[in-house]
């Protein structure tokens, strides 16, 4: 049964909110417009700020519900375990040959479900940065370093090493983002 938890967290996570919901209601597939990314941001550019929530609240949505699945299940797992698989499944869906989102929004949601009072004090931090800077991505990263800080302040080894892990993927995945920072070129959101 852990192993049918472990799957069905990864599918979950795998389900491309931008890409669905631009097809269905909007003829577009947002991968060729933008960044190419699947994620919230890109949708907020391409299709708007309605289509932009939206996708926000399925992708946070898909971290958060998952983190329960050991528990509806009866399985002998650590929820955020199983929220990280997950976040795995956003960043590499089976059904989109392995490329998917950023895992920010799904990452979200995983410290929603398991410490939501970070998970407050992380958006706090990434819209602070986000009003000063403009950039989403850089404020992405910047709250995943902090979730990590958090975490040791928490003092939950499990959360720590999946925070950890999960601040990896976002830089990994941010690294051209983080290479058009440096360069001036990383575009700024216009809508705050």
């Amino acid at each position: 049964m852990t192993f049918v938890v472990i799957i069905l967290s990864y599918l979950v996570g795998c389900f491309p909110s931008g890409l669905v919901l631009g097809k269905l209601f909007y003829k577009k597939d947002i991968r060729q417009f933008g960044s190419g990314n699947l994620g919230a941001t890109n949708t907020f550019r391409v299709l708007g700020k309605k289509a932009g929530f939206l996708v926000m609240f399925l992708d946070i949505f898909k971290g958060f519900i998952v983190v329960f699945f050991p528990l509806w299940f009866n399985v002998d797992i650590p929820s955020i375990f199983i929220g990280i698989c997950a976040v795995i499944g956003h960043v590499f869906p089976i059904f989109l040959k392995f490329k998917g989102g950023k895992a920010v929004a799904t990452s979200a949601g995983v410290i929603l479900a398991v410490h939501p009072l970070l998970l407050i004090t992380l958006a706090f931090i990434f819209f602070i940065i986000l009003y000063l800077t403009k950039y989403v991505s850089l404020s992405s990263i910047l709250a995943s370093v902090c979730c990590v800080i958090g975490a040791i302040f928490i003092g939950d080894l499990t959360f720590f090493i999946v925070s950890v892990v999960i601040m990896i993927i976002l830089l990994v995945r941010h690294q051209s983002n983080i290479v058009r920072i440096f360069k001036g070129n990383e575009p700024k959101i216009k809508w705050m």
